[in-house]
């Protein structure tokens, strides 16, 4: 095939990697979007924030100076960004990129985001604000599992659904039956209109050893600590932000406001603040593993190995 034939080709494609956190997933985006020419399109629902470059860990100025990067760093911190506007944008930056003969490259850690490029949204209404407002205050106070109860007496089937731990998803479960009288559940077997095709796409999981991933997930917060995280969040507070905001509940946002109120000594948030990534980790994990099963999964930790290996899913 000749190379033009062949960036044309690979053009019409969309790379999707997932993976967890820490795990490698956008140095692999960037040796492949370098490789085969492509623009990174960020999956992660936190590195649309604004405020928080370092504390999620998004890509440099360097790294994005070196080719296209979407859809980073572009909400404020007061706004709550949604999946039903990632896919809407999402959409409109994988045009972008074919438009110019990029191929897209989706990374992240946000698991329904790639649902729903593949499967569309169900037809759920918008949710006012208000009631939004308060089903986070009440996750706030009363915390993901009490909020599990009160899913479960009225509507037992998204509850079954659902881990008593998983605060996002029960919050949303229980927002939109407020909001609209019918359970999350009904809604979702409804179909979306996929954004992508799984056919146009090549879909990786990088996934390394857990005890590699916990070595990265500790060396990489002592770099966020040296980089700047405590003062980018001392920034954060002093916007006076709603606590319940998706951007407040960051990795590591919680810690280093203890430890910027006294409550928490360095050593403790730090140590907090890995130990909450490494619980997240694991429900990403297991997220991945029940719902990412068909896709290619790549356990080498070496970048050479990956690329590589990469490359043979995507050689067309």
């Amino acid at each position: 095939m000749q190379a033009a034939e062949q960036v044309q080709t690979l053009s019409k494609r969309v790379i999707l990697i997932a993976g967890p956190t820490a795990s490698g997933k956008s140095a692999l985006a960037l040796a492949l979007a370098e490789q085969i020419g492509g623009a990174v399109i960020n999956a992660d629902s936190m590195q649309v924030y604004r405020e928080l470059r370092v504390i999620t860990a998004r890509p440099s100025d360097d790294d994005a100076g070196r080719l296209p990067h979407r859809l980073y760093g572009h909400v404020p911190a007061a706004e709550a960004y949604s999946v039903g506007r990632f896919v809407r944008e999402a959409a409109i930056e994988i045009a972008a990129a074919r438009s110019h003969g990029l191929v897209p490259i989706l990374v992240g850690g946000t698991g329904l985001y790639f649902t729903a490029l593949l499967e569309g949204l169900s037809p759920i209404p918008e949710i006012p604000e208000e009631v939004r407002r308060y089903w986070r205050n009440r996750e706030t106070v009363d915390g993901a599992v009490a909020l599990h109860i009160v899913l479960a007496a009225r509507d037992p089937e998204m509850a079954n659904r659902l881990s008593a731990n998983d605060s996002q998803r029960i919050v949303r479960a229980l927002e939109v039956l407020d909001a609209t009288g019918r359970s999350l559940a009904e809604w979702q077997r409804t179909p979306g209109n996929p954004v992508v095709c799984q056919e146009d796409t090549v879909r990786l999981v990088v996934m390394p050893e857990i005890a590699l991933l916990d070595q990265r997930i500790d060396s990489r917060f002592h770099a966020m600590m040296a980089s700047g995280a405590p003062d980018e969040i001392a920034h954060l507070l002093r916007l006076g932000l709603d606590p319940a905001l998706p951007a407040m509940r960051a990795l590591g946002v919680r810690p280093l406001a203890q430890m910027l109120a006294g409550s928490l000594s360095r050593d403790a948030a730090v140590a907090k603040a890995q130990t909450e990534t490494r619980q997240f980790t694991k429900r990403q994990r297991t997220w991945l593993r029940g719902h990412m099963v068909s896709w290619n999964w790549l356990f080498s930790h070496q970048m050479e190995s990956q690329l590589a290996e990469s490359m043979m899913f995507i050689d067309p």
